[in-house]
């Protein structure tokens, strides 16, 4: 994360690196009975792969293999428009300009095994009157004699992290072409170098005296 300052304030950003993607697969709507596009991005070495992985990306012709596959479902009109053959490369500022909403979807920090404390903000036990072993236990977790179990759902200790998050009505602060790098405001969930979905939920519309 970063910062940076829009209309006299200061905003803090995210820079997100966005290098080419390659169409690997054309669907069309005669053949596959729906339109769609699959792309690959990141690099892995060809010995790594299948022979029919192999087959598959033969078409596109690359010199090292992409490490993920994605399949983006388009409307006839959009596929027409687009006009795009296996092998072509999809940069940054083909799609995404400055002013854009997106959604950015991730994987969050994995935090391991925690208590409740942590893991859902919990008030602990009291902390005096020699309640020493109470101050980060969850309290009483079961019910009366109906049930007379606890129950699905409980908010209770364990694994934290490794979600998928959504963070929604973000902006695209800038765009830089030669360096591949996108700024959006605001802040997005998982590690350095994971992989991030973008997508555009409202394109920016210049104002006509601008």
């Amino acid at each position: 994360m970063s910062q940076t300052f829009t209309g006299g304030r200061r905003t803090p950003v995210t820079q997100i690196k966005v290098n080419p993607c390659v169409v690997t697969q054309i669907k069309s709507e005669g053949k596959d009975g729906y339109c769609s596009i699959q792309i690959g991005f990141g690099t892995k070495k060809f010995t790594s792969l299948t022979k029919p992985e192999i087959g598959h990306l033969k078409g596109a012709k690359l010199k090292t293999a992409p490490l993920f596959l994605r399949e983006i479902s388009l409307s006839t009109q959009e596929a027409q428009k687009l006009d795009l053959k296996v092998g072509d490369q999809i940069k940054v500022d083909d799609i995404l300009h400055a002013g854009d909403t997106i959604k950015v979807t991730s994987t969050s920090k994995g935090k391991g095994f925690a208590g409740v404390v942590k893991r859902w903000n919990f008030a602990g036990g009291p902390k005096t009157h020699g309640q020493s072993d109470r101050l980060r236990a969850p309290g009483s977790i079961g019910s009366t004699t109906t049930p007379g179990r606890v129950l699905k759902g409980k908010r209770m200790a364990g694994r934290m992290g490794g979600d998928t998050i959504k963070i929604k009505n973000l902006k695209v602060i800038d765009v830089e072409p030669s360096s591949n790098m996108l700024t959006v405001s605001g802040p997005v969930a998982g590690t350095k170098g994971s992989p991030v979905r973008i997508t555009i939920t409202k394109h920016y519309k210049a104002k006509q005296n601008e």
